[in-house]
Formats: C-alpha cells, sequence, structure tokens
C-alpha cells in the first residue's frame, strides 16, 4: 500500500501560478512513477503530468509550457509547479503513484480554481 497526501490547492487568479505537493508514504518501492490526474465537473478525469523513478516526464499537451512536474527522492515528494494558470484549468487535481500513467493509488483530491 502507498499512502499519497496532497497539498497546495486554491484559488488564484487568470494569469497566476500554484504549486502542489504529494507525499508518498508506504510501499513506495512497489512503484515507478507518480504524477498527476485532474478532473473538472462534467468531464472524465484526465492525465496532467507524470514522472518516472528514473525522472522521464509525460505532459499533457495543454499544459505543456506552463506545468512543471518534479520529485524530491529525499522527501518522497513530487510536485507540480503550475503557472499562466487558465480557468480551464479548473478542477480537482488527484496524486497518483502507480506504473507509467497507470494509477495504482490515488490521493484524496485538491480543488484549484481559476478565476477572477
Amino acid at each position: 500500500q502507498v499512502q499519497l497526501v496532497e497539498s497546495g490547492g486554491g484559488l488564484v487568479q487568470p494569469g497566476g501560478s500554484l504549486r502542489l505537493s504529494c507525499a508518498a508514504s508506504g510501499s513506495i518501492f512497489s512503484i515507478n512513477a507518480m504524477g498527476w490526474y485532474r478532473q473538472a465537473p462534467g468531464k472524465q478525469r484526465e492525465l496532467v503530468a507524470a514522472i518516472t523513478t528514473g525522472g522521464s516526464t509525460n505532459y499533457a499537451d495543454s499544459v505543456r509550457g506552463r506545468f512543471t512536474i518534479s520529485r524530491d527522492d529525499a522527501k518522497n515528494t513530487v510536485y507540480l509547479q503550475m503557472n499562466s494558470l487558465k480557468p480551464e484549468d479548473t478542477a480537482v487535481y488527484y496524486c497518483y503513484s502507480g506504473y507509467g500513467v497507470r494509477a495504482a493509488y490515488w490521493g484524496r483530491g485538491t480543488q484549484v480554481t481559476v478565476s477572477s
């Protein structure tokens, strides 16, 4: 089992920035990737960004160039730096851990709202 705790969501104006954090604990040796999905009201959950234990990254086309995923292995934590936020980025962001972009474990989610 892997436990995931997210933090850093909130309300931000268009063009602003937020940083999400996801701290992992438990059997983290059993996974090879962590990242973020998001789900907006009435829409399916979609991959935002992922990073492997080897440092390879994967981004959705809609966020590439604006969002950056990184990891601190000493803290078992993954970060999502979100810049130039748009209203369409509004969603619940879920941290995941698993294999590539396939989630085996989920966090509880954190709300990100981009609005003026």
